[in-house]
């Protein structure tokens, strides 16, 4: 188990965006956090459909640049979906954010990583439940950690997600 994530070189990124994600460190790892400092977003969905990610994810970062806090090489941006009308963003921080909601999360993460389109994120839901239940543990919540935005995914012919499993 593991309360590091693996690096993600932030200031080497091909298209000026997103670094080119490597899954191998990711899939099948375990990881605990101890009230790990997030920055909380919520986005306006329409049948687990983000409407306003894009305007939400850059306002919320633009915050977390200006106060100094973003982690270097530790990028890790949660999301999961309370309801079908909204969605819930988790921006990991390295320090409080003004004018944002911050949260602490704690527990024992297990991951998984997809490649496709965001569309199946239903199937990798199941996926990660039965993944979960083969390591005798228990769901308690799921997050999604896209690795990439669109454009970037369609750069770099890969769209990585990792399911975080909370157990």
């Amino acid at each position: 188990m593991n309360s590091t994530l693996p690096k993600m070189n932030m200031d080497r990124s091909e298209t000026g965006c997103c670094p080119r994600f490597d899954p191998t460190a990711w899939d099948g790892a375990e990881f605990e956090f101890h009230d790990r400092l997030f920055v909380r977003a919520t986005t306006v969905n329409f049948l687990h459909v983000p409407l306003n990610i894009g305007a939400v994810i850059k306002r919320t970062w633009q915050k977390i640049e200006a106060a100094g806090a973003a982690h270097q090489d530790d990028f890790l941006m949660l999301s999961t979906d309370p309801s079908p009308w909204r969605g819930e963003h988790f921006f990991a921080v390295a320090k409080d954010v003004p004018e944002t909601e911050m949260v602490h999360l704690s527990g024992r993460y297990l991951t998984k990583v997809f490649e496709g389109p965001y569309r199946d994120a239903g199937k990798w839901a199941r996926e990660t439940l039965q993944y979960v239940e083969t390591q005798h543990r228990q769901l308690r919540k799921l997050y999604f950690f896209y690795t990439t935005c669109p454009k970037c995914a369609k750069h770099f012919g890969k769209n990585y997600v990792v399911a975080f499993a909370e157990v």
